[in-house]
């Protein structure tokens, strides 16, 4: 397979996507694809020099045993998911050879597992399918999303949500798999690919789907998919089968064909047997007789390629000019990159706004936070003890919006890595798009949440205590910055795991040591020399040093109280506390400036890590 300069325009005589009509249709071929998966020292061979043709018009159904290479041929034909794989062959579309470019633009695939983000609704994902893969105007998307519901019976359900397992209740497994189809039929697609569509579904559901994609077959489509084992109902739908096993091809040809091909080799399918059924069952290795089943198999597979079908197949690609495999892509995207942040950050309001996981939980636990600030330190005094109150109360203020933070970032990042991954690999949007985005989105809950904890933290400080508005104003916009640095931190995490449970591991392994460097728990000058590095990271230690010179470069006197049992120096004034703890006034707008410094290092090491992820991933 190869991908040309001039692979696009070998596509000219195509007829446009968005102007499809049933008398059109696309020959879709495949010739010698071989597929090796290579780890260290092993090599296995999943497909073993393997061609095949479709039609227009027409349902080819690829059946195999478990582990016979089904799914490795359908991502090999449609030059997707093929990490970790050796791949070479050639794809031919009417009689052309095509790159991955342009398999990706004129095709749908409907994998196995249907990515969705579960807080929204049937239409709101269609819409916003349909504004990242149209190139047409506004409202000619709005009608292609109408007509394509109606196609898919899921008008009843547009306005439902698709549904968080355990979280919100959403629309039923035969609905989620016919909203998979309509996301890819919004592009009116000439060719269709399908991984089993039927799988975890009844048998009426099962039926239905296959009913639809042989319906959308008669309208001029090409569409290919794979099934284990579909029931005999299903079976006489189909207008074309392939059989594979061992990664070879034992059959492809219509289902008169596969009789007779079986019936020559004197194993036919019994009468009132499920043809599917006996099929699977005559190519699959039973444990304990591999060596007989191997042969069997053998046999089957030689017969096929020395059968009239086989050379049909052969004679089609000996015309065309064979080319090695290139797994290189062509980076286009559908829309300019303001309209692709436009239905980004619709879609991610959308999911912060209704997905209780990033509104209702975390309101909840700032709420909470909030009560046990207020509990703990409520009626501060401006006293020689007050002092070690409101210093802790700042440093506690410091922690507390730096782990809402962090955990809203993974929360709202980790659950969208899979489906990320595959849109931006599908070419909807921009990495950088989709990142920016992200912030933008997280910026409301940010403001309300560092507003509302620094507010309450305020509010226990007792009547000797003054705070003025400009101090309060300050007080805010340091919280901010301290929640930001933190939640870029948060990014970064998010986008180095991509599971939650191992992503919380990684925040007490990186958060900690940065809050025990801050200048709480040791003195800074205390730090050793070769930790000072370490120091120099903690957002603790600049935020809490930012809100402590906000609050005591104001305050002129302290009382002391001399007949006090307590044995300590007082602490006349504020600039004495600060000195105490060895900070000096005069770097106030430094630890300001660290503040917005790391806010902006640490999203851009987590935009790199997020581009050298995808780099990394052939999906």
């Amino acid at each position: 397979m190869t991908s040309h300069n001039d692979d696009c325009s070998r596509l000219k005589n195509y007829p446009e996507k968005e102007n499809f009509k049933a008398s059109q249709g696309l020959t879709f071929s495949w010739s010698h694809i071989i597929a090796r998966s290579r780890k260290r020292d092993f090599e296995k061979h999943i497909l073993q020099d393997v061609s095949g043709v479709a039609y227009p018009g027409e349902l080819l159904i690829i059946m195999g045993p478990s582990g016979s290479g089904k799914t490795t041929l359908l991502n090999c034909i449609t030059m997707r998911n093929l990490k970790g794989l050796e791949v070479s062959g050639s794809i031919f579309i009417n009689d052309q050879l095509i790159g991955k470019g342009d398999m990706a633009s004129i095709s749908a695939y409907v994998q196995q597992d249907n990515l969705f983000i579960g807080c929204l609704t049937v239409r709101e994902h269609l819409i916003f399918q349909a504004l990242v893969r149209m190139t047409s105007s506004y409202s000619e998307k709005l009608l292609r999303v109408e007509e394509v519901l109606r196609q898919l019976s899921l008008k009843d359900c547009e306005n439902c949500q698709i549904g968080i397992p355990g979280i919100i209740k959403g629309i039923s497994g035969g609905e989620r798999k016919r909203l998979a189809l309509a996301s890819e039929f919004l592009i009116n697609p000439f060719l269709i690919f399908l991984d089993e569509p039927t799988n975890g579904l009844d048998s009426f559901m099962s039926l239905n789907v296959i009913q639809m994609l042989k319906s959308v077959a008669l309208e001029g489509r090409t569409v290919i998919a794979t099934i284990h084992q579909p029931s005999s109902e299903i079976f006489q739908l189909i207008d074309k089968l392939c059989l594979v096993t061992e990664g070879k091809i034992a059959f492809l040809g219509t289902s008169s064909q596969t009789n007779d091909f079986f019936t020559k080799l004197k194993i036919p399918c019994p009468p009132n047997f499920n043809p599917a059924d006996y099929y699977v069952q005559i190519l699959s290795v039973i444990p304990g007789k591999e060596k007989e089943c191997q042969q069997s198999i053998e046999k089957i597979t030689d017969a096929f390629q020395t059968s009239n079908l086989s050379r049909n197949i052969e004679n089609i690609h000996t015309k065309n000019m064979i080319k090695p495999w290139s797994n290189s892509v062509k980076k286009t995207y559908k829309n300019r990159w303001n309209l692709q942040l436009k239905a980004l950050f619709w879609r991610s309001w959308l999911t912060v706004t209704k997905n209780p996981e990033s509104t209702t939980i975390p309101l909840r636990m700032v709420l909470m936070e909030s009560i046990l600030i207020f509990l703990i330190y409520n009626g501060i005094s401006l006293s020689q003890a007050g002092i070690t109150d409101v210093n802790g109360l700042f440093y506690y203020l410091s922690i507390t919006l730096s782990f809402n933070e962090v955990f809203q970032a993974i929360n709202s990042c980790c659950g969208e890595r899979a489906i990320f991954m595959r849109e931006h690999n599908d070419r909807f949007y921009r990495i950088d798009i989709y990142f920016l985005s992200k912030i933008i989105c997280e910026i409301p809950m940010s403001i309300f949440s560092n507003v509302f904890i620094t507010t309450v933290a305020y509010s226990t400080f007792g009547s000797t205590i003054k705070v003025g508005v400009n101090e309060y104003i300050t007080a805010l916009s340091i919280s901010f910055l301290i929640g930001q640095v933190a939640q870029g931190l948060g990014f970064i995490i998010s986008f180095m795991i991509n599971q939650m449970e191992f992503a919380s591991v990684l925040v007490d392994i990186m958060v900690v040591p940065l809050m025990i460097l801050g200048g709480k728990f040791l003195n800074i000058s205390s730090i050793p020399f070769y930790l000072r590095w370490v120091s120099d990271l903690s957002w603790f230690k600049y935020g809490s040093e930012a809100l402590m010179i906000n609050f005591w470069s104001t305050v002129e006197y302290i009382p002391c109280d001399k007949n006090s049992t307590l044995s300590y120096t007082c602490l006349n004034d504020g600039l004495q506390v600060l000195n105490s703890s060895s900070i000096r006034i005069d770097t106030f707008w430094q630890s300001i400036g660290n503040l917005f410094i790391l806010a902006v290092a640490f999203r851009m090491i987590a935009l790199i890590i997020l581009l050298h992820k995808v780099s990394k991933s052939d999906l």
